[in-house]
Parts: structure tokens; C-alpha cells; sequence
């Protein structure tokens, strides 16, 4: 299973967000770290030629053959200028984005005439071919586009020499079963050529729709970190990665990485993290029950580090003596009237929704138990 990340250029229509050129080379960088197979970063055409220099330090930190950038394609004529533009950044690999579904191709093209659409991608295929790149055509809204003219699409951009197709669930509208059914007829139509699926996240399925485009014979999957990207964002990296590895044994991937990639790409694009979902975030190895603390593999399908998270205690409302016995010990606690010393943390907090890692309980059981000894001496400054 080979893996695209799109964050250097789906976030490109994504609200508010954007990433420069060191951006650009800090991402790429950890990305390649991992081990992800190529980069996609960029839209570029003759008229705009802005993003050129951020594809272009993609390049410069994982290579040309890792790199793609994207180019509209709207007629031939224009495909060709913009080939221009993607051959100025360096990237070896472009992907041609083609509308395929009546409602996509009447917006962008101003027809729904298959022929015409099935021209225009292997007439561009051709000439992205001849230009010495690496080529992926997409079916922009493919999985609303009726499937056996999507069948005949595919063939005829493998038959013109396309390397890659890419089924984009442009609007979320699948479901695994559905993927699984039509990514294997598309597999069957494109013969040698590739199969990619991207989706994205809107109704949750993305990575569930992953793992059936994979099982069904894709070789691609494209993500992005922390699933960022616009309309519901995209199929997220670290979940995706995750589940190859524990429910299908793919393990060619360095999950390490996963963590700093997750905080460095919301910190650069002015977001913050995920508090719960998926393996790289916030809270995802945190605990305030004892047995999960004394006994965390018994709750966790593979350790923090793996994907360079960490594991604690965040404990709020919930803390109780017993709770604290069971996080401290009887040694660190030993002669502490340790239900005073609770109460006097509950009272001590700024806010009835206060919570606390391990260490700050620590060091506010030590200053609040020597305060208990002391007849209820005020307590020692934290």
C-alpha cells in the first residue's frame, strides 16, 4: 500500500488556512520521515504561478520523484500552459483534475458530454506524458458520477498512459460497501494503471472507506495530517497509517513522527489539535482510573510511543482519596489524612472543572499534606 498526503494542497481551500514555504519544507520533511510515499503540494497554472515556490521546497526536502502538484484541467490548450508552470517547480509527478460527474463537469467545463470529458483526459494525459512527468488523472466528484462511464474514463486515460487514477469522493457520499464495489470495477477498467482513492470526512467514513478502497485493490491512498483539508477535511494520516498496521499488518511506515507532524501542521496553520480522535491526540493516552493507569496495555491495541504520543493522568471532578491512593501509593502518602488533603485540592482549584496531571497531584498532595499535619496551616505554595 502506497501513500499520497494532499495537506500542501487541499488546505489551499481550506477556510483561513495557509502554509508557506518554510511551512512547507517542515511538513514535507516529517512526512518524509515516515515514510509517505509521495507529496502533493500546490496548485499551479500559467496565469498564477504564487504557489510555485512552495512546491518547489517540497522538492528541495523529499525530491522530485516524491513530489506532485496539481493542475485544473479545464481544456487542452490550458493544460498545456500550466504544464509550463508544474515543469518550473520541479516535481516530478502532476496530477491532471478532471469533474466527471454532471454537476462538476457542467460548473467547470460548461458541458456533461462524456466525450468530450474522456478527450480531454487522455488528450492532457498525453501531453503531461510527453512533458516527461509522472502522471495521475483524477475523477473530481468521481464517486457521484455514473459508474460505468466512470469505467470507460479510466480506460481511457490508462490507455493514454496515465501511471495513476484517483477516485475523488469530492462530496462525502459513500459508504465502505460502495467503495469496495466500485473500486473493483475501476481496478479491473484501468488495467496496469493505478487505483488512488480521496475522500473526504464529512459523514466520518474516510478511513473506513480507506481500508475498503484498499482491500478491493487500490494502491493508493491519499491523506492528509490530521485529516485537514476542506468540506469535513480529508482521510487523516495517523488513523489511516494506524489501521494498515494493526488490522492489515502494514508495517513499511515509521508512525513516530505522527505526533510532532500533528502538532507542528495545527500549530503553522493556526489550529489546535484534536482532544480525542485517533492515535495522536491529546487525550487519546490519557487516564484518570487507577487499573487504566497500573494497566494500560490491557486498554491500548499499540503503546503512545509508537506514534510518538505519550502516555499520563488527567484526572478532574472525579478525584476521589481512594483515586489518589491508588495514582500516589501508601509511600508517598504515608501519614497523610488523605481525604482532608482532596478536599483541600477541590477547594484550592479555580474552577469546579479544574483538572490535574500526575505530577501536579503529586505536588499538591506533598504541599497540602503538610498543611494537614500542621493543624490546617494554610497550604504550601504550588
Amino acid at each position: 500500500m502506497k501513500i499520497s498526503d494532499a495537506t500542501l494542497r487541499d488546505t489551499a481551500h481550506m477556510g483561513g488556512v495557509h502554509f508557506d514555504v518554510d511551512d512547507a519544507r517542515v511538513l514535507a520533511g516529517l512526512l518524509g520521515d515516515v515514510g509517505v510515499d509521495i507529496v502533493e503540494a500546490g496548485i499551479v497554472s500559467a496565469g498564477d504561478r504564487s504557489e510555485v515556490p512552495l512546491v518547489q521546497a517540497v522538492v528541495e526536502t523529499v525530491g522530485r520523484e516524491r513530489t506532485k502538484t496539481v493542475i485544473l484541467a479545464r481544456t487542452r490548450a490550458q493544460v498545456e500552459r500550466d504544464l509550463e508552470a508544474a515543469l518550473e517547480t520541479g516535481a516530478g509527478n502532476v496530477m491532471l483534475s478532471i469533474p466527471t460527474s454532471p454537476t462538476h463537469a457542467m460548473l467547470k467545463l460548461q458541458t456533461d458530454s462524456e466525450r468530450r470529458i474522456m478527450t480531454l483526459a487522455a488528450r492532457t494525459v498525453e501531453a503531461a506524458r510527453a512533458a516527461g512527468l509522472s502522471v495521475t488523472f483524477s475523477a473530481e466528484d468521481g464517486a457521484r458520477t455514473d459508474p460505468e462511464f466512470l469505467e470507460r474514463y479510466v480506460a481511457a486515460g490508462a490507455e493514454a498512459g496515465a501511471d495513476r487514477f484517483r477516485l475523488a469522493e469530492t462530496v462525502s457520499s459513500l459508504a465502505p460497501g460502495d467503495v469496495s464495489e466500485l473500486i473493483g470495477r475501476l481496478v479491473a477498467a484501468a488495467g496496469p494503471t493505478e487505483v488512488e482513492m480521496h475522500s473526504h470526512n464529512m459523514l466520518g467514513l474516510s478511513v473506513a472507506n480507506a481500508l475498503a478502497a484498499a482491500d478491493a485493490g487500490a494502491a493508493w491512498i491519499s491523506c492528509t495530517i490530521d485529516g485537514l483539508g476542506e468540506r469535513g477535511g480529508n482521510t487523516p494520516l495517523a488513523e489511516t497509517l494506524c489501521v494498515l498496521k494493526v488490522l492489515r499488518g502494514v508495517d513499511r511506515f515509521d508512525l513516530r513522527p505522527l505526533y510532532d507532524l500533528s502538532r507542528e501542521a495545527a500549530a503553522r496553520a493556526g489550529l489546535r489539535c484534536s482532544a480525542t480522535t485517533g492515535p495522536t491526540a491529546e487525550l487519546s493516552y490519557q487516564y484518570e482510573i487507577p487499573g487504566q493507569v497500573r494497566n494500560p496495555a490491557a486498554f491500548e491495541l499499540m503503546p503512545p510511543e509508537a506514534v510518538g504520543n505519550r502516555r499520563g493522568v488527567r484526572i478532574g471532578s472525579r478525584l476521589a482519596p481512594a483515586t489518589l491512593e491508588a495514582l500516589l501509593g501508601e509511600e508517598e502518602l504515608a501519614g497523610i489524612d488523605v481525604a482532608a488533603v482532596c478536599e483541600r485540592i477541590h477547594a484550592d482549584a479555580p474552577s469546579a472543572k479544574q483538572t490535574w496531571d500526575l505530577p501536579t497531584l503529586t505536588e499538591l498532595a506533598r504541599a497540602h499534606g503538610a498543611a494537614v499535619r500542621s493543624n490546617g496551616a494554610a497550604p504550601v505554595a504550588n
